[in-house]
């Protein structure tokens, strides 16, 4: 009986792998030196020829004024990203085109060279999308998977251009999930996915692939104590990705909700209020703090400066900074109502305040 139901796992295994084994991907000579190798290296083998027709380096030209020669442009570095859809859309990190004036895409054996333009950014996601100005003849959008169910030593593959050489893949596992990570405005990263997959200069961008061959992740940066590119990889989460994309494509920039207050630095906080509290340091007039009577921080004839009200805690949880206000508006709706804490002339009061979008 034990024999029957080990033939029958073999079996199971054994078609698993092959309903995801696409020979149409894979050319004849690799296909003719596969036949002695394991089945886990036939799937890593599998898994890079059905993806890397959907990842793209991405080349970013800044232009320059040049005392000889007039407006030039300038390569100011490169970076990887994939095909979100038949479109022409690809999703990469938000500081592989920061600063740049134009984009330059190339695919896995395609001499020619792509424009592209930036159709939406986020920044404090690092993620970023740019639109094809022409398509290319066969256009392959990567498989997107989920990121809610991932596993701490699960297999990963990463896609990517390290070091300008093209379409590398490295292999590792998760190392740990739900990292922070800190991103642009003070703003930090949440649920970053920690991997030991080799994640290297021009790698950022590219998709962080399961064995399955379904993209859970967008690689963004490692963290090294030595200064080499040997540390910890992290990836933007592609739950997170997919609830952003859709944003950036239709509105070009993420529509969530807000207050339409700005918050003073830590720094320049403690000097006026100590540790403890969000100092709002201006309110739009035109924004929901301002309906709910919130005040920012204001200046006499004289220039003396007066401190503005100073939030202590949004539905019932402490805030101190930028980031703290950020992370719980994440979670709440456009059109909802939520409590607001503050201190205004040293007496603490209360408000609700109706989100708005921003």
């Amino acid at each position: 009986m034990k024999l029957w139901l080990n033939l029958l796992l073999v079996f199971s295994l054994y078609s698993c792998f092959a309903k995801t084994l696409d020979k149409k991907n894979i050319p004849e000579r690799v296909q003719a030196n596969m036949g002695d190798l394991l089945e886990d290296e036939k799937r890593v083998i599998n898994i890079y020829h059905n993806s890397v027709n959907s990842v793209v380096n991405v080349s970013n030209i800044r232009v320059s004024d040049s005392f000889f020669y007039g407006k030039t442009e300038v390569p100011q570095g490169s970076g990887t990203g994939w095909i979100w859809d038949d479109q022409g859309h690809i999703v990469t990190n938000f500081h592989v085109v920061q600063g740049g004036d134009s984009f330059v895409v190339t695919f896995h054996n395609d001499k020619k060279q792509y424009k592209a333009k930036v159709v939406g950014v986020a920044p404090r996601k690092d993620i970023a999308v740019l639109k094809l100005i022409d398509l290319p003849k066969d256009l392959t959008p990567i498989k997107v998977g989920n990121s809610k169910s991932l596993l701490v030593g699960q297999t990963v593959l990463a896609l990517g251009n390290p070091f300008g050489l093209d379409h590398s893949i490295s292999k590792g596992i998760i190392s740990a999930l739900g990292r922070k990570i800190q991103g642009v405005g003070g703003v930090k990263i949440n649920d970053m996915i920690q991997t030991d997959a080799a994640i290297n200069q021009g790698n950022s961008g590219g998709p962080l692939i399961n064995s399955s061959g379904e993209v859970i992740g967008m690689n963004t940066m490692i963290f090294s104590t030595s200064g080499s590119n040997s540390g910890l990889g992290f990836a933007v989460p592609v739950d997170e990705i997919k609830r952003y994309v859709p944003q950036l494509i239709e509105h070009g920039k993420v529509i969530r909700p807000g207050l339409g207050i700005g918050i003073l630095e830590e720094q320049i906080r403690e000097r006026y209020v100590g540790s403890k509290g969000a100092a709002i340091s201006f309110v739009d007039p035109d924004g929901a703090a301002a309906k709910a009577g919130l005040r920012g921080m204001s200046r006499d004839n004289y220039g003396r400066i007066y401190l503005g009200d100073v939030i202590t805690k949004i539905e019932g949880k402490e805030v101190n900074n930028l980031d703290d206000i950020y992370q719980i508006l994440e979670k709440q709706k456009i059109g909802e109502t939520i409590e607001i804490e503050y201190i205004r002339d040293n007496k603490k009061q209360k408000t609700n305040i109706t989100l708005q979008a921003l």
